[in-house]
């Protein structure tokens, strides 16, 4: 391929990988797992944040998601969340609509 079509190539793909992503948001949600979401109650597990604990767990069955009461978006960040499990947070990052993730950029309580 020559670096004409190579270079007509690459600019006419950014505008597709731009078109799936939007830009930096802040999400206002509670930090959940990608089972239970919104409502733990079916699992039986109290406290919140302990249910979503062993939901996520050492075997990463499920992952860590933010909940804003309606859906439940994936946090590409599986590490942070730990620390707000059951908790009310701001997430600012880069929602992947395609795939339903954020991409985290920053994770902070929220009083």
């Amino acid at each position: 391929m020559s670096a004409l079509k190579a270079l007509s190539f690459a600019v006419l793909l950014v505008p597709s990988i731009a078109a799936e992503q939007g830009s930096t948001t802040t999400y206002v949600g509670i930090v959940t797992d990608s089972m239970c979401q919104a409502d733990h109650r079916p699992m039986n597990v109290s406290p919140d944040d302990r249910c979503v604990r062993e939901c996520v767990g050492d075997a990463r069955t499920f992952k860590y998601a933010l909940s804003d009461g309606t859906h439940a978006y994936l946090l590409s960040d599986q590490e942070t969340p730990a620390a707000f499990a059951g908790k009310k947070v701001r997430v600012t990052g880069v929602l992947y609509t395609k795939t339903n993730i954020i991409k985290v950029e920053k994770i902070e309580a929220v009083r």
